[in-house]
């Protein structure tokens, strides 16, 4: 640890120890990782996707490894909300970093009834706002795609989550991301979470079918890093930049050396996902990896890395 490099980030107006988050749908409902790693490394944990109702998810399979990435169409398969209240948020209290509780439904009401349900615990510090999913057939993607109904969905949401911070967490399946970005901005998002997964395909050759039971899924991983590093960039450039917006950075996020050019691109902050898959700790190790390149470049502070693209 390099005292010399300050690796606080202000998140929209929360202080937070770090810029590494979890990924949603990655690392559970609250402390799973603890077993693997020093959960005291991260700056956020955003929890699994939170619905009104539990979940099963789609039908398996619903993940299949890809070259250099993963499809998952796991169908925001979750426990519900009552149960999540109950089982989890105890859990939560315990947690060092800052929580946000990714909240996701079939329609704009379930939305806003998550929110307001968990408003009032002060475990929780911001939502993440999913209207990216491209797994299932109602909610998700469908209010993601449309920057009316980003701006719509934002509102409401931001209104009902009683002064906690808001998210909204982007698709990449859209022509212009900077378009639903702006809305979201404009209708009240305290921070971008940029990017989700892309819709994809495998088939089996041999069967002629797709592998996914659910045909399609969502493309993560290494393959899709440099997309979601110009889509960062984009939006930074053309929408947050100057505006005290943060963006949460993430897709195919490995090693330092990859955090570090989301936040040259305008993240503030990172979230890592797949990595987790095949190595546990890897959220502490690129921890580790921003703070060795600041401390070998001589920046003090993460503010100066941020946006620094040339």
């Amino acid at each position: 640890m390099n005292n010399n490099v300050d690796m606080s980030v202000d998140f929209g107006g929360l202080k937070l120890a770090g810029p590494v988050f979890t990924a949603s749908g990655t690392c559970g409902y609250a402390d799973e990782l603890g077993d693997f790693m020093d959960l005291g490394c991260l700056g956020g944990f955003i929890t699994k996707s939170i619905t009104v109702e539990p979940r099963k998810g789609n039908p398996t399979p619903r993940i299949v490894e890809t070259d250099s990435g993963m499809l998952n169409a796991i169908g925001l398969a979750n426990i519900g909300l009552d149960n999540f209240i109950e089982e989890k948020l105890p859990i939560l209290g315990g947690m060092s970093c800052a929580v946000f509780v990714n909240i996701a439904g079939k329609s704009a009401e379930e939305y806003i009834e998550v929110a307001r349900r968990l408003c009032g615990f002060e475990q929780i510090a911001g939502f993440e706002l999913n209207i990216s999913c491209p797994n299932v057939k109602k909610g998700g993607i469908a209010f993601g795609t449309d920057p009316v109904q980003v701006a719509e969905i934002t509102k409401k949401v931001k209104k009902a989550g009683g002064g906690k911070k808001l998210m909204v967490k982007l698709s990449p399946n859209v022509t212009d991301i900077s378009a639903t970005a702006r809305a979201a901005v404009e209708a009240g998002a305290d921070a971008l979470s940029l990017i989700n997964t892309f819709m994809a395909m495998v088939i089996d050759i041999e069967s002629g079918k797709p592998v996914l039971a659910n045909r399609t899924g969502g493309l993560s991983g290494p393959a899709i890093k440099p997309i979601a590093v110009y889509m960062v960039n984009k939006v930074y450039n053309e929408v947050t930049k100057g505006t005290g917006v943060p963006i949460l950075g993430s897709g195919g996020i490995r090693t330092g050396s990859d955090a570090v050019e989301f936040m040259m691109a305008g993240a503030s902050a990172v979230a890592v996902g797949t990595a987790s898959f095949i190595e546990p700790a890897s959220c502490e190790k690129i921890a580790a990896g921003i703070e060795d390149y600041c401390s070998k470049k001589g920046i003090d502070s993460l503010k100066k890395l941020t946006g620094s693209l040339c």
